[in-house]
């Protein structure tokens, strides 16, 4: 598949692009010290994947001046910020959600620039909303096996076994979490639209492996 054009800006100007990217990064890194504190393991997975993601391209080139454009961090980093002053609950749920999306858009900007892959804008935004929906499926999954086999309440509001309406309850809520997800995934897809098609008219050729970094 030829490169679009659309996905070839995302390494903006090296010096201000990585000290606001950098700056954000650090936020979501005292957000994971933060969830490790707390106990919330899922936002200690989704603030460390957007980490350990952002992280990567500074690694592949050598130089903390190569990163993805501080605006992609900013969607990371808004729902962390959301969470932190609202605490757990619906709204809560959903900034999870919206993390997950800007983590799979993280994830596909960094296939286009730093390997073989080379996407469209549309594949790029199926490609955001199917990620978001799978993790939401695969929590599920964690979900209901721990509180099945470890006696957790993640779905169940008491250990299982559970009565019909608890379990009817449950399972209402949970298929409200994938409309949520799903929801999520459609909106940090059409950002990445919206964003990529903008900037497709100032763009700035990615760089290369011999490309001198520190410009």
């Amino acid at each position: 598949m030829a490169r679009s054009g659309e996905l070839d800006t995302v390494l903006d100007d090296r010096r201000i692009n990585a000290a606001v990217g950098w700056g954000l990064l650090a936020f979501v890194a005292a957000g994971a010290l933060e969830s490790i504190a707390d106990g919330d393991w899922v936002w200690v997975l989704v603030s460390g994947s957007v980490v350990v993601l952002a992280l990567l391209p500074a690694l592949i080139y050598r130089s903390p001046r190569v990163m993805v454009p501080w605006e992609v961090l900013v969607l990371a980093t808004l729902p962390m910020l959301a969470r932190s002053l609202t605490g757990p609950g619906t709204f809560g749920q959903i900034a999870a959600y919206l993390a997950v999306a800007a983590v799979a858009l993280i994830i596909a900007v960094e296939l286009d620039v730093f390997t073989p892959v080379r996407m469209t804008t549309t594949f790029a935004v199926v490609f955001v909303v199917i990620a978001t929906i799978a993790t939401a499926g695969v929590w599920a999954i964690v979900q209901w096996a721990s509180d099945l086999y470890f006696g957790t309440t993640f779905i169940y509001p008491m250990s299982p076994p559970v009565s019909r309406a608890v379990d009817d309850a449950a399972l209402e809520s949970l298929m409200w979490d994938f409309v949520v997800a799903t929801a999520a995934g459609l909106l940090g897809g059409l950002v990445f639209a919206l964003y990529f098609r903008e900037r497709a008219n100032t763009r700035i050729e990615p760089l290369d492996e011999g490309a001198d970094v520190d410009r």
